[in-house]
């Protein structure tokens, strides 16, 4: 883990709200290396104490409750520089090549570099093409150089297969780590454990025992300050396309051979090719799209989306999804895997629904009506943890059967605090370990999916806004589920 972190758009607000506080709780967990140092790249003129000084004041305010005090503060940032480059000036990535060599003496990192985009994907070429020129990506096995990179990966499966073809003409696909914080969530992580570390799970995944499974993610904000970028994404590219994908890969995938990272990952991909195809006719019938107008959060007026700022007052981008997915095996041929997310709805959460089939019309379930199916609960954010709801009798005189819950929470302990998904993320990278990071074949056929919604979409205008910020979405993603004779679980 000796190593170089070099941040390309050091100065921005990933940077700071994320990365350098996930760093800073890495070196309270004593999990850096004492060769290690951070390199911030950005255009502006800053000297190492004053980017220092603005790295100890985002970690004070974005980093998780923690027990560091100011002398660990000031020890991790003593190895926080600054260096100013313009990213298109190709003589200046020499500069940076002979900036990175002084630091590697220093620190004795021996050359080995982890390269992190936060920049906007359209710059990604440009660095990497002027990291190779400059000599900066040797990968000689004497030293390593690995490229984290955020997503969006491409804005459709062309542009994806155009950005990829860069990044791997200069890095080979297992020096390239593609981010989706979601991985990173120790709850997420914990589905695979939780299936196949459990007798009395895994025998029961499959269509024998389960009904359907729901997989939601609820925001309550907006668009907030990413109007630019949300005009060409929307809920379909920036949720569906890595987050939502990701919670329905590790919940449906087969057992892997072993837990290593190639194993894993193929897996999940097997899952990613045995959706159903959405064609024209399925995407109509299946998938709803919303975008949230005027209404209320926590009691307080909000605006519509297309009021909000840098936003088009005509925009017909998505700012809600649902839909009904099916995957094509002998495991799961006929049980329903339902997807929503959206903004602006009444709270914030994710989690993975796992309705358990109703027991045949006898004994207690004739005698006694409306009894309720049990359910898996797996909750990802805010709130950690797992909860099965199962059914028992009601203490009393009474032949009364109730629902009843056993909540394992993970997060809810005074001095449980879950590492932030970046923390895992980083350290990950550093140690070479790609497990929780996108292969490119999951990128590909994820587009695959995603394309063919948007192509429908496309020739189609919608009516928009149709749903009122508060409010569970549009009614017709109500009538998805409900003509199923289901219902989502939040609303009852």
């Amino acid at each position: 883990m000796d190593c170089l972190l070099v941040i390309f758009g050091g100065t921005g607000d990933l940077a700071h709200r994320k990365l350098y506080p996930a760093v800073y709780n890495l070196f309270l967990s004593e999990q850096l290396s004492q060769h290690f140092a951070v390199v911030s790249v950005g255009r502006r003129d800053k000297t190492d104490e004053e980017f220092r000084q603005d790295a100890v004041e985002a970690i004070k305010k974005f980093s998780r409750p923690n027990s560091g005090t100011d002398e660990d503060l000031n020890a991790v940032v003593s190895r926080f520089y600054y260096y100013k480059l313009d990213i298109s000036d190709s003589y200046g990535y020499v500069g940076l090549k002979e900036y990175l060599s002084r630091l590697d003496d220093r620190y004795g990192t021996q050359g080995n570099r982890l390269y992190y985009l936060a920049v906007a994907p359209e710059h990604f070429k440009t660095i990497v093409q002027h990291l190779k020129s400059a000599g900066m990506v040797l990968n000689d096995g004497l030293s390593w150089q690995r490229l984290i990179i955020e997503k969006p990966f491409g804005s459709d499966l062309s542009s994806a297969i155009a950005l990829n073809n860069v990044i791997t003409s200069v890095f080979s696909e297992r020096h390239v780590y593609r981010i989706d914080h979601y991985l990173g969530k120790e709850m997420l992580q914990n589905i695979m454990a939780i299936r196949f570390a459990n007798a009395l799970f895994e025998p029961l995944w499959n269509n024998k025992y389960i009904d359907h499974v729901q997989i939601i993610s609820s925001e309550t904000v907006g668009v907030e300050n990413r109007g630019p970028y949300y005009e060409k994404a929307g809920a379909l590219r920036d949720m569906i396309q890595n987050h939502m994908l990701q919670l329905l890969m590790l919940t449906a995938m087969e057992p892997p051979a072993q837990l290593d990272t190639e194993s894993i990952r193929d897996e999940k991909v097997k899952v990613l090719k045995s959706l159903s195809e959405m064609t024209p006719a399925k995407v109509r019938r299946d998938v709803v799209r919303g975008q949230y107008g005027g209404g209320y959060i926590d009691g307080k007026p909000v605006v519509g989306y297309r009021e909000e700022s840098r936003v088009s007052p005509f925009s017909n981008t998505e700012t809600f999804v649902a839909m009904k997915v099916e995957i094509e095996n002998f495991r799961w041929g006929g049980v329903p895997f339902y997807l929503l997310t959206g903004k602006r709805l009444p709270e914030k959460f994710t989690e993975i629904v796992i309705q358990f089939i109703s027991l045949p019309e006898v004994l207690y379930f004739k005698e006694l009506k409306g009894l309720k199916p049990n359910t898996l609960l797996i909750r990802i954010q805010p709130r950690e943890g797992v909860e099965l709801y199962f059914n028992a009798k009601k203490p009393g005189v009474k032949n009364e059967i109730i629902q009843v819950g056993m909540d394992f929470c993970q997060n809810c302990a005074v001095d449980a605090v879950s590492p932030d998904a970046y923390e895992r993320l980083l350290l990950d990278a550093m140690k070479g370990d790609s497990a929780l990071f996108t292969r490119w074949d999951e990128v590909e056929y994820a587009w695959r999916f995603v394309d063919n919604i948007a192509k429908v979409w496309a020739e189609e205008e919608p009516d928009f806004p149709n749903y009122p910020a508060g409010t569970w979405g549009p009614p017709a993603a109500k009538e998805l589920i409900e003509r199923d004779g289901r219902k989502w679980r939040m609303m009852g």
